[in-house]
Parts: structure tokens; C-alpha cells; sequence
């Protein structure tokens, strides 16, 4: 579930080549402080991945809402 919510998640991603310097940027709508700016599109998805995958993590760990992608809702329950 979790791999099919991040595929889904990047599939909303939007990139952008920077006029500055080339490099390319990327982010993900819907989630506040996803971002990444690297040299090359491949670099600058996988750095989005990864600071997707914390950003869930962190919410995850404080208890925060997780947004819903293409009908998947992440339900986080404790085990005791």
C-alpha cells in the first residue's frame, strides 16, 4: 500500500527547469515542503522521492493528517 500511495504521489509531481542555472526543480501539489532542486530530471526525482518518503514519516510520527492520492488513504493505527 505504502509503495502504490508514493507511486501516486510522484505521478502528481511537477518539474521545471530553473532559467538561472539549468538545474531542474521539482515538487509534489498537496504536499506543503515537497520539494527538490538537483543538476538532472533523475536526480531530482529520486531527491524528491526520498524527501517525500521523510515527509511522511514525520507526519506519521507526530500524528499529522496525510493527505488522500487517487482514492488511497494511508491508515496509520498503534499496536499495543
Amino acid at each position: 500500500m505504502l509503495t502504490k500511495y508514493l507511486e501516486a504521489a510522484m505521478n502528481r509531481a511537477h518539474y521545471e527547469i530553473l532559467s538561472d542555472d539549468g538545474s531542474y526543480y521539482g515538487e509534489v501539489p498537496g504536499f506543503e515542503g515537497v520539494y527538490a532542486n538537483a543538476p538532472t530530471l533523475e536526480v531530482c526525482r529520486a531527491e524528491l522521492l526520498e524527501v517525500l518518503e521523510e515527509w511522511l514519516f514525520l507526519r506519521i510520527s507526530n500524528h499529522l493528517p496525510i493527505p488522500v492520492v487517487e482514492d488511497i488513504q494511508l491508515k496509520i493505527q498503534e499496536v499495543v
